[in-house]
């Protein structure tokens, strides 16, 4: 029987007087690299990738958010945690009895109060401190400050460059009434 043309044989051999076309025919003409397939496949790839980018971006703003949300409960729940301590520190009569002398200058029946008020004759807080009696301020005197201007003037600093643009302060140029 002889074999059909149009049909594969079963064990994919070929008659043998059927040749395997030539790759390289001086005839044919060349085949181009950039098919149609190769085409659709690039088209889909790049739109699975668009796609892909797209829920990529959401899910990096996501995590950005989640990470935003278990840092704040984590500082809620620090400041929970310091006020639970503070409201423990205010069941002690000790504590309570503290913070009345300290804010409102409570005192006991038959104490003494006293109030220390700084130069200006304001009292101070807790958090303000005195200037050590012992020592004095460095200010000099009037005549020491006079002396030093004059010693200046006769020594003026050497300076090579000469001032570019000097500029007065609005404030202290005195005010003509007389201008409208």
């Amino acid at each position: 029987m002889p074999p059909l043309p149009d049909r594969r044989r079963p064990g994919g051999t070929r008659p043998q007087g059927a040749r395997r076309p030539r790759r390289s025919d001086p005839g044919a003409p060349p085949r181009p690299r950039f098919t149609g397939r190769a085409a659709v496949l690039v088209l889909v790839v790049a739109g699975l990738m668009v796609s892909y980018a797209s829920s990529f971006r959401a899910y990096l703003d996501q995590r950005h958010h989640i990470d935003e949300l278990q840092s704040s409960i984590s500082r809620s729940r620090s400041e929970i945690a310091e006020l639970q301590r503070e409201k423990q520190r205010w069941k002690d009569p000790a504590y309570v009895v503290a913070q009345a002398r300290a804010r409102f200058a409570f005192g006991f029946p038959g104490e003494v109060g006293f109030q220390v008020l700084d130069e200006d004759g304001r009292p101070l807080d807790h958090e303000d401190s005195l200037s050590d009696p012992t020592q004095q301020a460095e200010d000099p005197e009037w005549w020491q400050e006079t002396v030093s201007s004059i010693e200046a003037a006769g020594n003026p600093p050497d300076d090579d460059k000469p001032v570019g643009k000097i500029t007065v302060p609005r404030s202290a140029i005195p005010e003509d009434p007389e201008s409208p």
